[in-house]
């Protein structure tokens, strides 16, 4: 799988995770040279506290546009530390 954004490969992973129709990345898979964390942070019920990244590619800035659980519960472990995508970031095979 592969996560593009402004026609940029910014994540590459044959290990995603689909849960609630988003890919989830392994960490290690996302190019880290287009991430900056972002101070945004969300409650999920189930999941737990997500943090965020913006993404910068090609002097373009998409805010908040990728988030990760570093902790999660018990119910999410399989999505623990895992990056997934929205705002307009396209995941395709």
């Amino acid at each position: 799988m592969k996560a593009i954004w402004n026609n940029e490969v910014i994540a590459e992973s044959d290990d995603t995770i689909v849960i609630e129709n988003n890919h989830y990345f392994p960490h290690e898979a996302i190019k880290k040279e287009y991430f900056k964390s972002s101070d945004l942070h969300s409650t999920c019920p189930w999941k737990g506290k997500a943090s965020y990244y913006s993404i910068e590619v090609n002097g373009k800035e998409n805010t908040d546009a990728a988030w990760y659980y570093p902790e999660v519960s018990e119910l999410a472990k399989s999505i623990e530390n895992r990056v997934a995508f929205w705002r307009g970031v396209v995941v395709v095979e």
